[in-house]
């Protein structure tokens, strides 16, 4: 059953929402502590973290913006060049082009399928099935604002801020018999890999399922209301190899989700996200949270502060 808590109070966000941008000006400490605890319900102990979702706010505050090497990894460009540097350039999608402004973009020289994503951001993407069926006008202005927001600032994820702002299109990736390839986003904790999520029917019925890294069901980190298969997964016949990709890919770092496909048996790069969903996950199961929690070791963060 979804955590009560996704339940939200609609009143309490009218009143908030004209005074997001004053709190967060002011103190960004303050308006994580105010966002955590509107989202999860939880308090925030800074202090002290316990939860995942804390050690996340830590992280994402105090631990990320520090690091270059993971400004880079969140950038859709920047992290392609880390992957060639670990001699996993094999894995990498294929790329039609990176620009820096939508108008640099000859629509004529792309295939009918493929996709946009903004480097520096999250979610800031358009997949393309139909070249044929573009409006133009209409990408551009999207994407023209997509390029013009900073999106590290905007979200309080400010390793996200360094990231140069430019356009990157990508191979649409088809996996045979399914319209999206299934993802399998592999939570990496001080180079351990423990969980994951599995991603299906994305843009149809999506799905996600969650797993213990030796795929036993993990279903009580179920989160904010996504729904699973009514079947279990198959593990693909190339599982290890996915989890040492994503082991090595995560070294560096104290916690990182690395998104991989396996499509006929290869292994695919997707990308590295560092703070999903901004730590502010509503877990089926409270307990599952602390139990994340443990794996992730940041007392060296939290002590030398």
């Amino acid at each position: 059953m979804p955590n009560p808590n996704l339940k939200e109070n609609k009143l309490k966000r009218a009143i908030a929402v004209p005074f997001r941008g004053l709190v967060k000006a002011i103190s960004k400490r303050q308006y994580i502590k105010m966002q955590y605890k509107y989202i999860t319900h939880h308090r925030l102990d800074f202090d002290n973290p316990k939860r995942y979702t804390e050690k996340l706010q830590y992280l994402r505050l105090y631990v990320y913006p520090k690091m270059p090497l993971v400004s880079k990894c969140a950038g859709r460009v920047g992290v392609r060049d880390y992957v060639t540097e670990l001699n996993l350039s094999d894995t990498l999608i294929q790329i039609y082009g990176v620009f820096d402004k939508f108008d640099d973009i000859d629509f004529d020289k792309l295939p009918d399928q493929f996709v946009m994503k903004c480097s520096h951001a999250c979610a800031f993407n358009y997949i393309c099935k139909d070249k044929s069926q573009i409006n133009i006008p209409e990408l551009r202005k999207k994407f023209n604002k997509w390029l013009k927001t900073n999106y590290g600032k905007k979200t309080v994820e400010l390793h996200y801020a360094p990231i140069k702002p430019q356009i990157i299109i990508e191979k649409y990736m088809i996996e045979p018999g399914l319209n999206t390839p299934v993802e399998y986003k592999i939570h990496v904790f001080n180079g351990v890999a423990k969980y994951m999520y599995v991603v299906t029917s994305r843009g149809v019925d999506i799905r996600y399922n969650n797993y213990y890294i030796d795929w036993t069901p993990f279903d009580g980190a179920q989160f904010n209301g996504w729904k699973k298969t009514d079947k279990e997964l198959k593990k693909p016949s190339n599982w290890d190899e996915l989890v040492k990709i994503a082991e090595k890919l995560a070294k560096p770092f104290p916690f990182v989700r690395v998104d991989l496909y396996s499509i006929e048996g290869k292994v695919y790069f997707s990308e590295m996200t560092f703070t999903p969903a901004k730590g502010t996950l509503i877990l089926d199961d409270d307990k599952c949270d602390y139990e994340i929690g443990e794996w992730l070791d940041i007392s060296k963060f939290v002590n030398a502060k």
